[in-house]
């Protein structure tokens, strides 16, 4: 099933049901209003839901078109939203541009912080903020939506837990990051309020590129109409999503609706740390991570972080070329 969220006068929006061509879409008041209310009860509701989405993809129900700019985010607002860093070729970066060395711990036990979720970014409302020397980001990334699931949950039995897919654009503001740091005790005012894709989708939507914990498909960054990044969300992934749920479960449960990110996507592409897109390379899915390279190889980054009225866009593709998500498209605008 694709599953999106439209616009409405509540906080928790209106919940659609989106063909799988995500031209049109329909309402579902008599199965659930909201995104959260179908998490909550997902296993009385999903195949009523299933049946709709049939009917919509064979023409049989019309609906109303869709449109990417009226939605929310799929949850508007969640209970609770964690964000991994399952590219651990992405954190060495981060650590040796600033020549600092790797714990090898960071190879089999996962980093994650617990984001603000009370309000998210719709994925085509602007990105607003009072100032650009805060070091304004973005990164690209996939997400997963759970059910339920148990404290201590097993990697084996978190597999079972996931519902629903979607893409990230975790809205970072590195200059304010090594304060927030040094004071040992986490991330805050720079991880603000995140954005994702119009459109939510089952794991059987995706086929083969869906397998063992992770999203075998190129994830596609724009920054100001040009290619940024395509690296693969499947490769040199240290950690899949059901080792990260597990971390996440290991000492608490985690309530349906529960967000989980996998980090910003980061490939190696064959050399010691990948390469931009004017080298040949795959790219990078954040201005950042550009930054450390130039760090490493040059003793300082050219390239800056975003300012007022630049724009970035980030989008899936299927093997057919077809968008899987819809597209995430934000400027960057002055409050």
């Amino acid at each position: 099933m694709k599953l999106a969220t439209l616009k409405n006068q509540t906080r928790d929006g209106l919940l659609v049901v989106v063909n799988r061509a995500m031209t049109h879409c329909i309402a579902v008041p008599n199965i659930a209003d909201t995104m959260q209310q179908l998490l909550d009860n997902w296993h009385q509701l999903e195949t009523p839901l299933q049946a709709v989405y049939h009917a919509l993809n064979q023409g049989e129900i019309e609906g109303i078109p869709f449109e990417p700019h009226r939605c929310e985010s799929p949850l508007p607002r969640a209970y609770h939203w964690a964000d991994g860093s399952a590219y651990v070729n992405h954190v060495e970066l981060v650590r040796r541009a600033r020549g600092a060395d790797m714990p090898q711990s960071f190879w089999h036990d996962p980093l994650m912080y617990q984001g603000g979720s009370d309000m998210f970014i719709g994925p085509c409302d602007d990105i607003v903020f009072s100032s650009q020397e805060w070091g304004i980001d973005f990164e690209a990334e996939v997400a997963v939506i759970t059910d339920d699931v148990p404290m201590g949950c097993s990697v084996e039995q978190s597999e079972q837990t996931i519902r629903l897919l979607m893409l990230v654009n975790d809205v970072s503001l590195r200059g304010l990051i090594p304060a927030e740091l040094g004071k040992g005790f986490g991330f805050y005012q720079s991880k603000p309020s995140s954005a994702f894709s119009p459109v939510a989708v089952t794991p059987d939507e995706l086929g083969d590129a869906w397998r063992e914990g992770k999203l075998h498909l190129a994830m596609h960054s724009y920054y100001n109409d040009e290619l940024f990044g395509c690296p693969d969300a499947g490769c040199d992934m240290t950690f899949n999503f059901y080792q990260l749920i597990a971390h996440a479960a290991k000492t608490r449960a985690l309530g349906a609706g529960t967000i989980i990110g996998s980090g910003t996507i980061s490939n190696k592409q064959g050399t010691e740390h990948g390469s931009a897109i004017s080298e040949g390379g795959l790219g990078y899915s954040c201005i950042a991570e550009l930054r450390m390279i130039e760090t490493i190889r040059d003793g300082q980054p050219t390239t800056s972080f975003m300012r007022f009225g630049d724009r970035v866009k980030i989008e899936m593709l299927d093997s057919h070329g077809i968008s899987l998500f819809g597209a995430i498209e934000q400027k960057v605008v002055q409050n």
